[in-house]
């Protein structure tokens, strides 16, 4: 009578010594396994497992890190020179801003003044109507000569002899020192955007340094040279040089641009009170 078949298979012949072993299945394998078998009997395992391999290994999150994570990680050195060149950065730009608005605005008020002054009406009746109001340096400028031609008239409206050969010299000398001082506080603060836009550069280029010599030290202590190691120190250290670049590059080119409005300005101003000069010094030549 013929075995089971069950019986023939235990009976098999042992494997010989030469053949290869088995190999081991990686414990992830049979946990990937084990979580796959369990979703075909549970969409809720399903889930689970979706979720476990979707998510990020441990510190995956802290390898990437945004302006905002540089800055409050930084070294104290590093995140002080931040904070300067943002502050600088932001006063440049309020600087930039109201020097804009008020030289529009001092151009219009000096184009109302002129076409008033050459109208050809009376220049005692200009003058009772915008003393009393000074708003603009070219009013001002016009104002002082008049104010200084009035004090040195005469109640009959003559100018002796002995006041004819200084009067001239004296109002010219008035008007000067009315520009200069007019435009001096025009100009006020131009000299920190100078100052920003040549020294920003290397305030960041130190905080650079500065993060730098952080990350090799960082190196030195934990004895590795990867990469993880190192590029968030060396991140900080361009950051702080990119914030320098921000703070320069406006600053600077906005002082070339306001500077050369302001003496174009000036030269208006200068233009101006050498005309009402030559309207007085003819005034003198006849005799007021």
């Amino acid at each position: 009578m013929p075995q089971p078949a069950l019986q023939t298979l235990s009976k098999a012949p042992p494997m010989p010594t030469g053949a290869p072993a088995i190999q081991t299945v990686p414990q992830a394998s049979v946990q990937t396994a084990e979580l796959a078998a369990q979703a075909n009997q549970s969409p809720a395992a399903t889930q689970v497992a979706t979720d476990i391999i979707a998510a990020p290994p441990e510190g995956a999150m802290d390898a990437g890190f945004s302006l905002w994570d540089m800055f409050w990680k930084a070294d104290f050195i590093v995140m002080l020179v931040m904070i300067l060149l943002i502050a600088a950065s932001v006063w440049s730009w309020t600087i930039i801003i109201d020097k804009v608005r008020k030289l529009r605005l001092l151009n219009k008020q000096a184009e109302a003044f002129e076409e008033a002054f050459w109208s050809g009406g009376s220049l005692d009746q200009l003058y009772e109507r915008v003393h009393t109001r000074v708003s603009d340096p070219m009013t001002a400028v016009f104002s002082v000569a008049m104010r200084e031609w009035r004090r040195s008239v005469s109640k009959s409206g003559k100018v002796s002899s002995e006041l004819k050969a200084t009067l001239h010299q004296r109002i010219e000398r008035v008007m000067q020192v009315t520009v200069g001082r007019e435009m001096e506080c025009v100009e006020r603060q131009m000299g920190f955007l100078a100052s920003v836009g040549s020294t920003a550069p290397f305030v960041g280029l130190f905080g650079t340094v500065w993060g730098i010599m952080n990350s090799f030290h960082a190196i030195a202590l934990s004895q590795n040279t990867s990469l993880a190691v190192v590029a968030p120190g060396i991140a900080e250290a361009l950051f702080v040089t990119a914030l320098g670049l921000v703070a320069a590059i406006p600053a600077m080119i906005a002082y070339n641009k306001i500077s050369a409005d302001l003496d174009l300005y000036g030269n208006r101003l200068d233009t101006f009170s050498s005309e009402f000069g030559s309207i007085i010094s003819r005034q003198l030549e006849e005799g007021v």
